[in-house]
């Protein structure tokens, strides 16, 4: 299934896609994509349910974040080999954990604020890992299980914040906006194998990245048993996997975002998002 949430900022109501690329509406049966709705009994009631029976939502409406109630961001950092060649930076002998402020949460082609005084706007796109049940101290042979579905992921970071006014990396990764998510929440049937899934992102047309999951250093599976091993994943929370090479800070000479430019980017199977870049 496609799962998502249409509709004006903070006022969402449920939906899926449906095979003929329609939004139908699931109000009728659950409140919202969140909580006991990702746990694998609530996505199998879902799966039950004949799509062509559901309210077809007409027009062209906004697409909010595909997943709601999420209690943590939680982004890996230098977790793919060629994106940490491109910046110079070893492959860590664990994965880097920083925090991203759910605040940041946007809907997949909502605008991007550039932060008042930043000069060093970037983008990554993401596989992003949406957990569908409590999971704490769970081996990597068990770590599916708790594993809700995939989406899109924009980490968009403010280098300048995130390297160069010392402290930790979430200062530069927490602006409002920095964090597009959708345009589905793709149950994990429909993707055979997370660690082999195209992944682009384009600046004005201009294609930046054009990479692939396989180059991913620590895997799902190692990644929802690993963090479950320092604090308990709750359904909604979001895992950001890490960006493969092309971000702007990896460029020669180095490229960033301004008003005006225009993103677009997509993993494969899983949509696509774009956004406007607009001056906070």
């Amino acid at each position: 299934m496609k799962l998502l949430r249409y509709g004006e900022a903070g006022a969402e109501k449920p939906g899926l896609l449906a095979e003929d690329g329609t939004i139908r509406d699931l109000s009728a049966h659950v409140e919202d994509i969140a909580g006991e709705v990702l746990s694998p009994e609530g996505l199998a009631a879902l799966a039950r349910i004949d799509a062509a029976s559901l309210p077809e939502v007409s027009g062209n409406p906004r697409l909010g974040p595909c997943v709601a109630g999420t209690g943590k961001f939680i982004c890996i950092g230098l977790n793919y080999s060629d994106h940490a060649a491109e910046t110079g930076a070893t492959v860590p002998p664990e994965p880097i954990i920083f925090m991203k402020a759910t605040s940041a949460i946007v809907g997949p082609n909502d605008d991007v604020e550039i932060p008042r005084t930043s000069e060093k706007t970037d983008w990554e796109v993401e596989l992003g890992v949406v957990i569908g049940k409590t999971a704490k101290y769970v081996s990597e042979d068990e770590a599916m299980d708790y594993v809700a579905g995939y989406c899109v992921v924009n980490d968009v970071s403010e280098r300048a914040f995130q390297a160069e006014r010392h402290g930790q990396w979430t200062k530069g990764k927490s602006a409002d906006t920095f964090g597009p998510t959708g345009p589905w929440l793709v149950t994990k049937d429909e993707v055979a194998d997370p660690q082999n899934l195209s992944m682009w992102l384009e600046v004005n047309g201009h294609r930046y990245q054009d990479g692939s999951t396989k180059t991913m250093v620590y895997g799902v599976k190692y990644l929802v048993s690993y963090l479950s091993q320092f604090m308990s994943l709750r359904p909604g929370d979001i895992i950001s996997t890490g960006t493969p090479p092309g971000v702007g800070l990896g460029q020669n000479p180095k490229v960033f975002l301004k008003a005006g430019d225009e993103m677009e980017l997509g993993i494969e199977g899983l949509g696509t998002q774009r956004q406007r870049c607009v001056q906070a």
